[in-house]
């Protein structure tokens, strides 16, 4: 924590209401951020509906999807939108991330509108890794990764 700066006072500790305010900052966590979910099936309908985002501040603009049986159908309030319009509603709305739950088959292609449209920050569901410019952060989610871990934990208990 001190390569952040100052917390606490010697010998007394800290005073945890200004230190969680100070770590929301330093996490960018002290603002709101606008995010666009691609790809509007079971995993980015399941995230739309996570409250936990807004309460975080992570405010879900839209979805966007290429089935027309989806598109224009409203997920928990949010609008599915075609992701034909997604270059021209980035450009107006300027979202700081985008949420990809495409097909991995997809995803390079979907990220590299992303990434043309300007959004720097992708969490990416899609089981494949992304190519993305150096100023782009891409994240990934790997389910499978994660259940080995848990797997690799139980197994080696006590």
């Amino acid at each position: 924590m001190s390569f952040f700066g100052s917390f606490g006072k010697r010998g007394l500790g800290y005073s945890v209401p200004e230190l969680a305010g100070r770590l929301r900052e330093i996490l960018g966590l002290g603002r709101q951020w606008k995010v666009i979910i691609i790809g509007a099936g079971k995993i980015g309908a399941a995230l739309v509906a996570y409250r936990g985002f807004r309460q975080r501040g992570f405010h879900i603009l839209a979805a966007y999807d290429s089935n027309s049986d989806r598109v224009g159908k409203p997920l928990e309030g949010i609008p599915v939108r075609d992701i034909a319009q997604l270059e021209k509603d980035v450009h107006k709305e300027q979202p700081d991330i985008a949420v990809l739950t495409v097909p991995g088959e997809n995803a390079q292609a979907v990220v590299d509108r992303v990434v043309r449209s300007g959004i720097k920050a992708v969490l990416n569901f899609a089981p494949t890794q992304l190519q993305v410019p150096p100023d782009v952060t891409v994240k990934t989610v790997n389910m499978a990764m994660e259940l080995e871990g848990l797997s690799f934990a139980l197994t080696n208990r006590d």
